[in-house]
């Protein structure tokens, strides 16, 4: 259970370690700079393989530097740890914080399995220390929000959520580390796939907004795995989960995009649909009767979250609890089949964002996000032909995605790439 706000304290500056500063560790570190400046957290330690230097370090101070992370909360007497490392560190890194009392923001996944999820809680409740999950999607306000327009029935009965993620990464992406695009690792579990890793978030805001974010809130997790680029785990994916109260989510995206787009979340109501545009805090309420209504929300940084609730100032917006079911989908995909290679009819190479880098287009692939989201099935129902089962007839060329079925979720409403995407 995560520790409830407790005595209102004076806002003096929180001491901070933070473990990753580069790759993605930069915009944490970027953040850590503007609440530093704020008053708000004192940088006090940074964990990296090579120490930072120069304008890495402007506005800082000269915070110590380790790549021993337990000797450098023992050393700094750090308050809070933000642990931004590769996915297999997780666990290892939140225990040893949470038995040294320091409160923690961890980077999503939070972890590759739910065995170390559950490493983690425990060793968070045993601590007693405060856990906030780096899902910042969670902090937006359009998600309150969301919810709140589906209980008022503004869309009427809620008939299922979608989610779609169209990226792209080229092969310098899976290049970056020795755990990019791997399942396992020297036998350790990393399962750093599309829907985990780069957009884990939809999975997750897809939970969220349905009201189902916790381990308990699951009961069904169906998973198409696929690769198009020669790594070991999957880029282009969809998930169908089954929830207890007998809604159904369906999460569809790729890394091997034509046209990279923003990643969205529908709520497929019987009178309409709200789409909400989860990196932007964009939503869309379209519904029979009315004209389309867009909303742009404000969000609430997860860090400073975690310092106002350290003073008593606020409930945590993202503990552990509330990512259990993203850690039911982690489960299932870790156990799934590995992915099944795409035919080389399936995709062509074009070049990437860097000179000589190449990287690898799902011929169609755009389109059939989008049908997933619209419709909530599988590429296999979609009648794509590298998805269906080994022998199965191809339903259509690989260059046209599927139509929508007639049982189309949400048909009443026009698409909302027409009106506000």
């Amino acid at each position: 259970m995560t520790p409830g706000p407790g005595p209102a304290a004076p806002r003096t500056p929180l001491p901070l370690v933070l473990a990753g500063a580069r790759g993605h560790g930069r915009w944490h570190l970027e953040n850590i700079r503007r609440l530093q400046q704020a008053g708000r957290v004192r940088l006090v330690g940074i964990c990296e393989l090579e120490p930072l230097a120069g304008a890495e370090l402007d506005g800082l101070g000269e915070p110590a530097q380790s790549a021993d992370f337990a000797g450098l909360l023992d050393a700094t007497g750090a308050a809070v740890a933000v642990i931004c490392t590769p996915i297999p560190t997780h666990a290892d890194l939140a225990v040893a914080a949470a038995a040294r009392g320091v409160h923690l923001l961890l980077e999503k996944p939070p972890a590759p399995s739910y065995a170390d999820f559950r490493r983690i809680t425990d060793a968070v409740a045993a601590a007693g220390v405060a856990c906030q999950v780096g899902f910042q999607s969670l902090g937006s306000h359009a998600v309150p929000a969301i919810r709140a327009l589906v209980a008022d029935g503004v869309i009427g009965a809620s008939m299922g959520v979608g989610a779609a993620g169209a990226w792209a990464r080229d092969e310098a992406y899976y290049r970056r580390a020795p755990w990019a695009g791997r399942r396992r690792l020297d036998g350790v579990d990393v399962v750093d796939g599309v829907l985990t890793n780069p957009l884990a978030h939809a999975v997750a805001t897809a939970l969220a907004v349905d009201g189902s974010p916790r381990a308990d809130d699951v009961t069904r997790v169906d998973t198409e795995l696929f690769r198009a680029n020669a790594i070991e785990s999957d880029d282009t994916s969809f998930v169908g989960i089954a929830t207890a109260r007998g809604g159904r989510i369906g999460v569809a995206a790729t890394l091997c995009a034509e046209r990279p787009d923003e990643p969205y979340v529908i709520v497929h109501g019987t009178q309409g649909r709200i789409t909400f545009w989860y990196k932007q805090d964009r939503v869309l309420v379209q519904r029979a009767g009315h004209g389309p209504e867009e909303v742009l929300h404000g969000r609430t940084d997860l860090l400073e979250n975690l310092v106002d609730h350290l003073a008593g100032r606020a409930e945590l917006l993202v503990p552990p609890a509330s990512t259990g079911a993203f850690m039911k989908v982690v489960e299932s995909i870790r156990r799934a089949p590995d992915p099944r290679p795409l035919p080389v009819e399936a995709w062509r190479s074009v070049p990437g964002e860097h000179e000589g880098v190449r990287r690898r287009i799902v011929h169609g692939i755009d389109g059939l996000v989008a049908a997933s989201a619209d419709t909530l099935c599988g590429y296999a129902e979609l009648g794509t032909f590298w998805a269906l089962p080994y022998g199965a007839p191809a339903a259509r060329p690989p260059e046209t995605p599927a139509p929508a079925p007639e049982h189309r979720v949400g048909s009443a409403v026009p698409d909302p790439r027409s009106g506000g995407g």
